[in-house]
């Protein structure tokens, strides 16, 4: 997949089928954009997602800055999707400022080279988000490309947003949240070095810091599966401080994969969170932490995945 970011200077070459929107999350309702753009491929167009880096709602104070999805983890979805090039496109106050017939004639006609585009019914886009579907489905003819514009989609009467879908992560209720998403929660990142002390109790453990932009569910211990490379290992995951061996707030990801005794320190992997076990709580002793730890595991071998 190429990737175009940091850059207000590209121009596509090959004409494409696009899909603009900010994609936090890339739940079900983003994944109907993104069939759009890839059913086009067999007419010869390169499926193209255009997103803004940073996001309105961050540029303009909106937001915490906490995403469903890090930059990473889109890159990593998009490319296994089968999207050809995505376009990050640099989001500052003057960009943001452009005249919303200028960004479709300028941008998405021009330098995108688009001849179909995918659109939510609820895009909003350059000055003051002044540019919405209807000036896209007037302007796109015009300019050479079609538009469709899709209707939101619901499931159980509920409208599936990024908002939503981040009120699911931040109860812990990852089941929903993996109905929303299409997929369950995931965390990625490279494994650190820890303080082994699952080593010693018997219980060695894959280690991640994620990044202070990634959204985490609530602390506490989870049913869950590691992805490193090609393999899916089963496992159970803390998400949170470990507080019954160290002092220190330094909030990680810490999973005991079922059958597998080896070292992942530095690679990249991928945690999905499936179900949500227990909160997060301080034992009286390493000992007493270990008889939980057995009764976690045991329990995992009974939930299907």
């Amino acid at each position: 997949m190429e990737i175009i970011a940091n850059t207000l200077d590209f121009y596509l070459r090959k004409e494409t089928a696009a899909a603009i929107g900010k994609f936090d999350g890339i739940h079900i309702g983003h994944r109907r954009l993104l069939d759009e753009i890839l059913s086009k491929k067999k007419d010869g167009l390169a499926a193209c997602v255009f997103t803004f880096d940073p996001a309105p709602a961050v540029l303009f104070g909106g937001s915490d800055g906490r995403e469903l999805t890090t930059k990473e983890e889109k890159r990593l979805l998009f490319e296994r999707m089968g999207v050809d090039i995505l376009v990050e496109f640099p989001l500052t106050r003057e960009t943001a400022a452009m005249a919303p017939e200028d960004f479709v004639s300028e941008v998405l006609a021009r330098r995108m080279n688009v001849r179909f585009l995918a659109a939510g019914k609820d895009l909003s886009f350059g000055a003051r988000g002044a540019g919405n579907a209807e000036l896209l489905g007037r302007m796109g003819p015009a300019l050479g490309f079609g538009v469709g514009i899709i209707d939101k989609v619901c499931l159980e009467n509920h409208e599936v947003s990024s908002t939503y879908v981040r009120s699911q992560v931040e109860e812990g209720n990852m089941e929903l949240t993996g109905q929303l998403l299409g997929m369950p929660y995931m965390v990625a990142g490279r494994v650190v070095r820890g303080k082994q002390i699952g080593r010693t109790i018997g219980f060695p453990t894959v280690n991640m810091i994620p990044g202070p932009g990634k959204l985490l569910p609530p602390a506490g211990v989870y049913f869950s599966q590691v992805r490193c490379g090609d393999k899916l290992y089963r496992a159970v995951s803390n998400v949170g401080y470990k507080p019954t061996v160290t002092s220190e707030r330094v909030l990680g990801v810490e999973s005991f994969l079922y059958d597998y005794d080896g070292d992942m320190y530095d690679m990249f992997i991928e945690v999905y969170l499936h179900s949500f076990r227990r909160p997060e709580r301080r034992f009286e002793s390493v000992e007493a932490l270990k008889r939980q730890l057995e009764e976690d595991i045991r329990a995992g071998r009974q939930i299907n995945m």
